[in-house]
């Protein structure tokens, strides 16, 4: 209990007057350096002569000098200083240039394809160092108890309600239109709502038993129901299905153009008014303050404004 005992009796400030004292050679010095009074420094110095059982610094002729204890303490009192600061400024700074540390972001495939890709790209010439997980959001992916628990930095997607109690940014919005073959009757005669209802949509396998999506929740908002014959879990695959079928799907203007310009499809109006499709980030408070997950924030909101500056 004794080492408890004396570790009790030690502040960083304690620390500061002991190695200021040893490598200055001078209580008054020490006392100009540390803009204190020469008795404080006098009285913090009898202080660590106690906690030492040593005199740390003794009279030399007209000078002052180090014992044996005090330049065995030099060192070590250096590096707790520098720790200390260290402790704190990480918290505040954060290089990316330099950095290593692992970055982890929730995102749905639903998103514009070039989206990921391009913050991707952003974040290894900022930051080349830093390794980066794209983990999926998923039925089994409780996010917000991630977020809680320090395992993901970030969440970006899409809600008509975000959940609360997460900090939250809007990063873009979206028009809802639907994505068709070429060969779709609508294409040359239109369609009004009830033939929208009526034709065979394909729509994202729900995220768990009942769900509805996006586009569902909304059209039972508005007392209505599409006819979905197909569900595909892996949103990106669906344009190609929808190339070689008369099924329709209905989503984000940004994503059915990226597929538009390699496959043979059509972008229609959708004849229900939807709103937009509204795009987040999500994070934690946990890592509201955090440098590196302020700057993590920073970069995904400059690349989503970049999709609509093509």
């Amino acid at each position: 209990m004794r080492d408890q005992t004396l570790f009790d009796k030690i502040d960083l400030h304690l620390i500061r007057v002991l190695h200021t004292v040893l490598t200055e050679r001078s209580v008054s010095r020490a006392a100009l350096r540390l803009g204190m009074h020469q008795p404080a420094v006098s009285a913090a110095l009898r202080r660590l002569r106690e906690l030492a059982g040593d005199p740390l610094l003794v009279r030399s002729g007209a000078q002052m000098q180090p014992t044996d204890v005090g330049l065995r303490m030099v060192q070590p009192s250096a590096d707790i200083l520098r720790a200390a600061e260290g402790l704190f400024s990480d918290a505040r700074q954060f290089d990316p240039r330099t950095s290593t540390r692992t970055f982890r972001i929730a995102a749905s495939d639903y998103l514009d394809p070039q989206f990921l890709p391009r913050l991707m790209s952003a974040m290894k010439a900022q930051a080349p160092h830093c390794p980066v997980d794209f983990l999926p959001l998923s039925a089994e992916a409780h996010y917000e108890g991630q977020l809680a628990d320090g395992e993901i930095d970030v969440v970006i997607g899409n809600w008509p309600q975000p959940p609360e109690g997460l900090h939250m940014a809007k990063l873009f919005e979206d028009e809802v239109v639907c994505l068709v073959s070429p060969k779709h009757p609508a294409v040359r005669r239109g369609w009004d709502v009830q033939q929208w209802l009526q034709a065979e949509h394909i729509a994202p396998t729900p995220a768990y038993p009942g769900a509805l999506g996006v586009i569902d929740e909304q059209l039972a908002g508005m007392g209505l129901s599409r006819q979905v014959v197909a569900r595909c879990a892996h949103f990106s695959l669906i344009p190609d299905m929808v190339a070689s079928s008369l099924l329709v799907m209905t989503s984000g203007r940004l994503f059915c153009e990226r597929f538009s310009e390699r496959l043979s499809l059509a972008i229609l109006p959708c004849p229900v008014e939807f709103p937009p499709l509204v795009y987040y980030q999500l994070w934690h408070a946990r890592s509201h303050a955090g440098a590196a997950t302020r700057w993590l924030r920073e970069v995904v909101r400059n690349v989503a404004l970049t999709l609509r500056n093509q």
